[in-house]
């Protein structure tokens, strides 16, 4: 690696507002780290939420990107069980052997901290424990690589979002949101599963790819979602899981803060459960109905999900060919088009973004 070389990344600059430009490679700092060289990186719908806030401007840009996959081009003295050269996936959360989920959040990448995945090179702290080796070398094909590629987060989070919720066996899972997690969440379910598997949603694009897995399409534009799934479950469903946020919309296209969480709780059967990874950010107003949480005996999990968790089940799922969660990708990009591409992905003309670096 050359001294004081530069490479190409993403930052954010203001709202509604990305650029890519030149920063320099990160360097080891502490003898744990590892340098990963990105092959490719992802735009993720909580990339979203930030580039609506829009905290920075061109004087202060903040670098943006939490999902990638690369191999090690440097590593740390302290470094015992990668070495230069391995393949690995870095999740977004870095594991430094003390996170026991709150409530202080683990360092995440998309932050000046730690900086982008969106980017060609990325430090990463602590990485015997926060890399995971994926078996890539010259054989493997393309996509199978991009499968791994979503052990990052969302394949992870759409994985442990059932886990939330109590999911077993034969259950029946309403899935709020068919974004990329959503997705993921409701293709989870069919593996493990599920009975029946509804995804909810108001784009059709992304409701038709859930009916060509399995599930069942609800469009709330139509009419309450609620209502178009008791007429199939009149006692509900076993389970239902937010993977919007606090960004979600009505059938108005107005955000409205607690309308998933009212909808699940309307729509899960008694003794059912609940399961929330969307993102929610701030302190805003949010009613939620505990007579109706205790009439129903429901129980509820959510929180930050640590992709290592789950890692040696999902890989050896891509592995074996029995999932392929890059079903899910209906763009593939270079660098250069980021911030068109931002746009296009917050405007629901794509699905799920991958940004491929040479």
């Amino acid at each position: 690696m050359v001294l004081n070389a530069t490479m190409r990344a993403a930052v954010l600059v203001g709202a509604y507002n990305i650029s890519v430009i030149d920063t320099p490679i990160p360097t080891i700092q502490r003898p744990t780290d590892a340098i990963v060289r990105i092959t490719a990186s992802a735009i993720c719908g909580s990339d979203l939420h930030y580039y609506h806030l829009g905290n920075a401007s061109p004087d202060n840009p903040v670098p943006i990107g939490h999902e990638a996959i690369g191999w090690i081009e440097s590593v740390g003295d302290a470094v015992q069980s990668l070495q230069v050269g391995d393949y690995v996936v870095i999740p977004d959360n870095v594991d430094d052997g003390h996170f026991t989920y709150g409530p202080e959040l683990p360092m995440s990448y998309g932050s000046s901290q730690l900086g982008g995945c969106q980017a060609e090179y990325v430090r990463v702290p602590s990485a015997d424990m926060s890399l995971i080796p994926v078996p890539v070398n010259a054989t493997t094909s393309p996509s199978t690589a991009m499968d791994y590629l979503f052990l990052s987060d969302i394949f992870a989070t759409g994985w442990t979002v059932l886990d939330f919720a109590g999911f077993e066996p034969g259950d029946t899972v309403a899935v709020f949101g068919a974004g990329p997690v959503g997705l993921l969440a409701a293709y989870s379910a069919m593996l493990r599963g599920a009975s029946k598997v509804y995804s909810i949603d108001h784009v059709p694009e992304r409701l038709d790819l859930a009916a060509s897995i399995g599930a069942i399409p609800i469009n709330f534009n139509h009419s309450d979602p609620v209502e178009q799934i008791l007429a199939v479950e009149p006692n509900g469903v076993t389970r239902s899981v937010d993977c919007v946020g606090y960004e979600a919309v009505n059938a108005q296209g107005e955000v409205e803060l607690g309308i998933v969480l009212h909808n699940m709780m309307n729509v899960t059967s008694d003794y059912g459960g609940i399961g929330v990874v969307g993102v929610y950010l701030g302190d805003g107003q949010m009613s939620m109905s505990m007579s109706q949480f205790w009439r129903k005996a429901l129980t509820m999990g959510s929180g930050i999900v640590l992709p290592l968790q789950h890692a040696t089940e999902l890989m050896q799922l891509i592995s074996s060919g029995k999932a392929s969660p890059s079903f899910i990708v209906s763009s593939t990009i270079g660098i250069e088009e980021v911030p068109e591409y931002y746009r296009r992905f917050d405007q629901h003309l794509e699905t799920k973004v991958v940004i491929q670096f040479p």
